[in-house]
């Protein structure tokens, strides 16, 4: 089967891998854009946090780069974190450029949200918690005009392929070849691995696993974090993230006796933890999320997702407990968004640039994608495309394709129960002998950390190792994993 020649792949058609393949479309790049479904179907549909960005006078991207490197703590990468940062505000001005159309105030000034961890209000939303809906509609309108981005639709990347130790594109299900100078994956995190998540059952890793194959660095698996607000158990809701914002505008967490047992805008970790405690202490399967002097024209979706689900946030309680929600690890990339393997580029919540260290914090995931999807395309576009007797050998080489294997269920009940809000290291042990890979990567990752901090809390190991500050487990194929520091 011949191949097919593009300078620019980007696997994925979520919020990165839209904006990545806009951008580089922009630069004068043919760009194929590959989507397992139809664009506007992605995981980023379903984010309700907006993005967050230093665009308001009492703000400014330093204030953004203390709280981010405070939430994460200690383990930020502060040269990426600082891109973030600063290059924020002119992100959210091109997208209101590509027609998004975010909230205003009635001074047609944006309407800044807080949330957990910030210093200031900073948190731009597009239709309150539907801001991930209006970002990828937006967005896959605007992709799908452009002349020099073809999209495949229905179709999954089974293996990067590699010639003379660079990535020369990507092999199809259908068992087609992509050749390009630069392969962007934009494939999603790994969340939807544990039992209980926020995340639609697709987030599995995919693109990880395709990376780790194909030579490329992994980094932080052991940092998942876990969102203190998911309902449990309504009539079909259970998992459903009620978006911090909601606490930013006023809703607070209540214990068994109706009583506040944390600060609800602290970061995700701590509130994550205080919930659980309360749980412990109760008995409980929950914790009360009390929204009933919250406007709710704020949050239209979150409010019509709950009366569906038979509560009535105005007049009740809504139970909620906490649940798997964003990977910090995934690709070790640059500030570029290089990969260790050359050509090979990732993007969003598949990669890992170190930003967010052992904790994100929130609403800066959004604007990750678009800083980097920025960076991206830049760099990719200065690579160079595969030589022809490169191509001939990928092509007539009977690489056996494996693709990823479905995650089953012991193997997802199994990483809540041991790689949870806490974990220790008979756990873990045994989680490594898991069937599937990256449960097998997760775990060995963790065991690697020999502390607690942020995200990743082992009993054991109880307290902060001040000479991992700064620091990063690394694994790659056929090596040991490695503690290693960023800057």
């Amino acid at each position: 089967m011949e191949a097919l020649a593009t300078q620019v792949t980007v696997v994925g058609a979520g919020a990165a891998g839209l904006y990545m393949a806009l951008c580089a479309a922009r630069e004068g790049a043919r760009v194929t854009l590959v989507s397992a479904t139809p664009l506007a179907e992605s995981s980023s549909w379903w984010a309700q946090g907006g993005l967050a960005a230093a665009v308001s006078a009492q703000d400014s991207p330093g204030r953004h780069l203390r709280d981010t490197i405070a939430a994460g703590r200690d383990a930020v990468r502060e040269s990426a974190a600082r891109v973030l940062c600063e290059e924020a505000p002119a992100a959210v001005s091109d997208l209101a450029r590509l027609g998004v159309r975010f909230d205003a105030d009635r001074d047609g000034h944006l309407a800044l949200g807080l949330e957990g961890g910030h210093s200031v209000r900073r948190i731009v939303h597009a239709g309150g918690a539907a801001t991930g809906r209006r970002l990828v509609r937006q967005l896959s309108a605007v992709v799908a005009q452009d002349p020099a981005i073809e999209v495949l639709e229905g179709r999954r990347v089974v293996q990067l392929t590699v010639a003379g130790e660079r990535c020369a594109g990507v092999r199809l299900d259908d068992g087609r070849l992509i050749t390009c100078g630069a392969t962007v994956l934009a494939t999603g995190g790994a969340a939807a691995l544990w039992s209980r998540t926020t995340n639609p059952p697709g987030a599995v890793g995919g693109g990880l696993l395709l990376a780790f194959a194909a030579g490329a660095k992994l980094a932080d698996l052991e940092l998942m974090q876990f969102h203190p607000t998911a309902v449990v158990g309504a009539n079909g809701a259970d998992g459903f993230l009620v978006t911090e914002a909601v606490r930013g505008e006023g809703a607070r967490l209540l214990g068994a006796g109706g009583e506040r047992f944390v600060d609800e805008l602290a970061p995700r970790d701590e509130v994550a933890r205080a919930v659980q405690r309360q749980m412990a202490l109760s008995g409980a399967t929950s914790v009360d999320l009390d929204m009933r002097d919250v406007d709710p024209a704020l949050f239209p979706n979150v409010v019509s997702a709950l009366r569906r689900a038979g509560i009535d946030p105005e007049r009740q309680l809504v139970p909620v407990a906490p649940a798997a929600h964003y990977m910090m690890g995934g690709i070790a990339t640059d500030v570029h968004a290089r990969a260790s393997l050359g050509g090979l580029y990732a993007v969003g919540e598949c990669s890992c640039t170190g930003l967010h260290g052992a904790n994100r914090l929130a609403s800066n995931s959004l604007t990750e994608c678009f800083v980097f999807g920025a960076r991206a395309a830049r760099s990719a576009l200065a690579e160079p495309p595969p030589e022809q007797a490169a191509i001939k050998e990928v092509a007539s080489r009977p690489d056996p394709v494996m693709p990823p294997p479905p995650i089953e269920p012991a193997s997802r009940e199994a990483l809540w129960r041991h790689a949870g809000i806490e974990r220790d290291g008979a756990g873990l042990r045994r989680l490594a002998h898991d069937e599937h890979p990256l449960v097998r990567l997760i775990a060995t990752s963790a065991l690697t950390r020999t502390e607690s901090r942020g995200a990743h809390q082992r009993t054991d190991f109880p307290e902060r190792d001040p000479l991992l500050d700064g620091s990063h487990v690394t694994i790659t194929a056929g090596a040991a994993p490695a503690i290693d520091p960023w800057t």
